[in-house]
């Protein structure tokens, strides 16, 4: 399986790589220890690295490192803009369940 991009998160990286002033090739995605439910989403701007899984295209790619990989395998990103809340969702199959905030989960 893979890591699937909406066209709206699409946009979103290439617009931040575009106002990045340091060297970033994508949007790297990790899943980490941390949160009430044991695991939680981390997310930054950084440089493709030996190993690391791609999703997307050229100049919007998904970086995803090979253990978080198996935490996201079929996940959807996303990216949402609104008056109360804008930001990156991702629609992970892979959760059982998560925290009443919503910032961490479980598999």
């Amino acid at each position: 399986m893979a890591i699937t991009l909406s066209e709206n998160a699409a946009a979103k990286i290439r617009a931040l790589l575009a106002a990045q002033q340091k060297e970033a090739s994508g949007l790297r995605v990790k899943v980490v220890g941390g949160g009430c439910s044991g695991l939680q989403y981390k997310m930054d701007l950084d440089v493709e690295r030996p190993g690391d899984k791609v999703f997307g295209t050229d100049d919007a790619k998904l970086l995803v490192d090979r253990k978080s990989f198996l935490y996201l395998n079929g996940t959807e990103l996303d990216y949402n803009e609104g008056l109360m809340q804008s930001g990156f969702s991702l629609h992970n199959p892979n959760v059982k369940r998560s925290c009443g905030c919503g910032a961490s989960f479980t598999v």
